[in-house]
């Protein structure tokens, strides 16, 4: 006899149902509901996520062939096309967005013996990616003469690789936009590209006690103060405290520029920091693990659902792309939390056959390819002897 359900049952087991309840009163998002509920819309839209489902018929289809078993995932029978797209055009994606920044919360006790540097300061990426959109029918995204787009900005934290937050605007909305607007802890160190060039913003971050690393233009000015040794092995040239600005404006705090040779390039990686402490070395390694919002871009394109959109307005793309985050946080929770090395393709893939199967879930995910016991084997429980 199974005494588990469903995978899929289990993965919607880490979004409590009277918090979910809460947000969905907070933010109204039933005020005009009538049958079709937000926790059913949400596992439609987190099945097309995990289950690859490219459109409304499919995902509608998809649970609808799963009748049985719906009613373990609180759902009491599968929506219709209809239904589903008039929900995701007209209903809150706000609560998508607290939904997300509430697992982020849960994810966190998870992170805890994954870290790849010996400091204790948090340490984040920002960067953003474009989403291209057809121009015909997203009119409210256009970003060229033939082509639409729309912008999503990431704040990647290092510790587990977890996405910590997230801004969703038009294509045209530069990266500053959004980057001024946020706000950090003190010590936090922040790894950015040279997309985010600003003078005066450095000055900010430097005032709030917030710690960066970017790389330098090579049309910057800047007076050199002090040369400082560089180690007598590895790749770093020069180890410099300038000051940086033009005549027409100079910064107050001083900065440090750090020189890092690149094998098989001849121009060398001109790195800047307001950290002065920190080893150069230290300070290129940071930089080098900025890699990894690119990386988690990438997988996100390629084994979520955020090309296709099964709906067109704003508000539909903008709570496909949200599901879409709480999907791969939810797999990077789940990479996490398992002993068995999984890749994240990998384990999109083999979840997806396995969504409807009666199995413990953590159990699966440390040990994939062993079969579950089997029940006839199981010992009998044994009945307590009483008297009459």
């Amino acid at each position: 006899m199974n005494r588990v359900c469903s995978i899929f049952s289990q993965l919607l087991q880490l979004f409590p149902r009277l918090e979910f309840e809460s947000l969905v009163r907070r933010h109204g998002a039933e005020r005009h509901a009538r049958g079709f509920t937000c926790w059913g819309q949400f596992v439609a839209m987190l099945f097309c996520q995990l289950g690859q489902a490219q459109s409304l018929r499919e995902i509608c289809g998809g649970l609808a062939c799963c009748e049985g078993k719906l009613r373990h995932l609180g759902v009491p029978r599968a929506p219709k096309r209809s239904t589903l797209a008039y929900a995701n055009e007209h209903r809150p994606w706000v609560l998508y967005q607290s939904l997300f920044q509430n697992l982020y919360q849960r994810c966190q006790h998870v992170r805890g013996a994954h870290r790849r540097f010996r400091f204790h300061n948090p340490l984040l990426s920002l960067d953003s990616t474009l989403i291209d959109l057809c121009a015909s029918l997203s009119d409210w995204a256009h970003y060229a003469r033939y082509k639409g787009a729309a912008k999503l900005h990431l704040l990647l934290d290092h510790q587990g690789y977890l996405p910590q937050f997230a801004v969703l605007t038009t294509g045209k909305t530069a990266e500053l936009k959004v980057a001024r607007r946020l706000r950090f802890e003190p010590g936090t160190i922040l790894v950015f590209d040279r997309g985010y060039v600003d003078y005066r913003w450095y000055e900010s971050l430097t005032r709030q006690g917030v710690f960066f690393v970017t790389r330098l233009r090579h049309d910057a000015h800047y007076r050199v103060c002090e040369s400082r040794s560089r180690p007598q092995q590895g790749p770093i040239r020069r180890d410099q405290i300038i000051r940086l600005g033009s005549a027409w404006y100079r910064q107050k705090h001083l900065l440090r520029r750090i020189e890092v040779e690149v094998p098989g390039k001849e121009d060398p990686l001109v790195l800047l920091t307001n950290h002065l402490t920190f080893g150069p070395t230290t300070i290129a390694r940071i930089y080098r693990d900025r890699w990894q919002v690119e990386v988690f871009f990438r997988a996100l394109k390629q084994n979520l659902r955020v090309k296709t959109f099964v709906g067109t307005s704003a508000n539909a793309l903008k709570i496909q792309i949200w599901t879409a985050l709480i999907a791969i946080l939810l797999l990077r929770y789940l990479q996490l939390r398992a002993s068995f090395g999984w890749s994240l393709s990998n384990l999109i893939a083999l979840l997806r056959q396995q969504l409807f199967v009666y199995r413990d879930l953590f159990t699966w995910l440390d040990q994939p390819f062993e079969p579950p016991p089997d029940p006839a084997l199981a010992p009998a429980a044994q009945l307590p002897l009483a008297w009459a």
